[in-house]
């Protein structure tokens, strides 16, 4: 059995952005086993000072194409939490609405394209075009659905236009949300159930790797919280939001251009799988079921089964996106005029569930209503300092193995967090340096 090895994985594929897997061990001693960010810093804490609250969640939606819809409702909020502007309970249920829309597509779009591969021993989504075209046009209704919901409600999935500071500039009308509701019962619902079964039947290609740490969330006393609740920390419980410094504590590490955080221990994960260790107990029976048949249970420590857990819950948003569609129509669609009269000027936090994981935006205000300073913690690099230590217990344990599976594996751990390094994917360049 070797007991040394060397491995450079340059731009990892299916992945949002650069980074590479480094990897050496001499003589049985793990010298090092990291993440390398290599992206550079995109600086948008800066191009926030100065500019108008009008501007704020406009600006920070291009964060990212994926997660776009996360970025503006933590905008929103770190906003009028900083400027007192109240807003309606319709506008609160229309933004749950839009985040539920938001997590299924990411969702889908990962455990689908980004991870199946993996479990099905291809190197892309696109042999699965021919050999399971059913399987892949399922994922494509699911995720057009699921697009869907941003188009009608927010203006347009990526993006979004229609939600601003204090509520929304345009209410979807009664039919906009009926279409909605039909689709979701007699389209994604199956599509779920479907997507259960085979998720099931692939499972078994999902490593046996265990790694106990901190899982951090938000969490309500009321509902699956995505878009609303305070910090939860699997090891100390709950915090308010305005603490989400003291449960993020970046610091820089010299192979990375992101900041890595840590909270109680000396990292933890956020995202799905952090999600449903905090939270399983507010989920439906649907989800809950499929967690089952999908051999998902409490407190699971394999961080490989993330994608498993981010197929609970689109079960979930689904499901409770009919629910909201039913109370809207009940609300009867008032046509409200955004808020934007603020009571005050200061600083303010917004906390939200994006399907990386918790992510803050917090903002301070001048009277004239503009940014004097800001700052923005994402769930990917929240989750650097976890994944480099689930490759140093990962590695040891299969050393044995062939250079090649060492390889898949480990770039399959980084893929099951479904880090968003940035918005570009590149070629895979491995090598291994005897």
């Amino acid at each position: 059995m070797s007991t040394s090895l060397d491995i450079n994985v340059k731009h990892l594929t299916r992945v949002e952005g650069h980074g590479n897997i480094v990897v050496n061990m001499k003589e049985g001693r793990l010298e090092k086993a990291e993440l390398q960010i290599v992206e550079a810093p995109r600086y948008f804490e800066a191009m926030l000072k100065g500019r108008s609250f009008h501007e704020a969640a406009i600006i920070t939606s291009r964060i990212c194409g994926i997660c776009s819809l996360g970025h503006q409702m933590g905008s929103l909020k770190a906003t009028e939490d900083a400027l007192g502007l109240e807003v309606s309970e319709q506008t609160i249920l229309l933004r749950k609405l839009l985040t539920h829309g938001a997590t299924l597509q990411s969702n889908i779009l990962h455990a689908y394209f980004l991870a199946a591969p993996d479990l099905l021993g291809v190197g892309s989504v696109f042999p699965l075009v021919g050999s399971h075209p059913d399987v892949v046009l399922r994922a494509l209704r699911m995720k057009r659905l699921a697009n869907d919901i941003g188009d009608v409600v927010s203006g347009r999935a990526v993006h979004p236009i229609t939600p601003v500071p204090g509520g929304f500039t345009r209410i979807p009308t009664e039919k906009e949300l009926l279409g909605l509701k039909k689709r979701l019962v007699e389209e994604m619902v199956p599509d779920f159930l479907a997507t259960v079964e085979t998720m099931e039947a692939i499972a078994g290609g999902i490593p046996d790797f265990t790694r106990e740490t901190e899982y951090i969330s938000l969490r309500n006393d009321h509902n699956y919280a995505m878009y609303d609740g305070d910090i939860c920390s699997s090891d100390i419980g709950r915090v308010p939001d305005s603490d989400y410094l003291k449960m993020t504590n970046e610091f820089v590490v010299p192979h990375s251009t992101s900041k890595h955080c840590k909270a109680n221990r000396s990292s933890f994960m956020a995202g799905a799988l952090a999600r449903w260790n905090n939270n399983h107990d507010r989920l439906c029976d649907a989800s809950l079921n499929a967690a089952k048949q999908m051999g998902l249970k409490p407190n699971c420590y394999n961080p490989f089964m993330n994608t498993i857990a981010q197929v609970v819950e689109a079960g979930h948003c689904a499901l409770d996106s009919v629910a909201i569609i039913d109370q809207l129509i009940e609300g009867g669609l008032p046509n409200e005029q955004p808020n934007q009269e603020p009571t005050k000027f200061g600083t303010g936090v917004g906390a939200v569930e994006v399907p990386r994981g918790i992510l803050y935006h917090e903002y301070s205000y001048d009277r004239k209503g503009r940014i004097t300073a800001a700052n923005c913690i994402i769930p990917t690099g929240q989750n650097l300092e976890n994944i480099d230590d689930d490759m140093k217990k990962l590695v040891p344990e299969i050393i044995d193995k062939p250079k090649e599976e060492i390889t898949l594996t480990l770039e399959m751990l980084v893929r099951a967090y479904d880090p968003c390094i940035s918005c570009s994917v590149h070629m895979l360049d491995v090598d291994f340096i005897e």
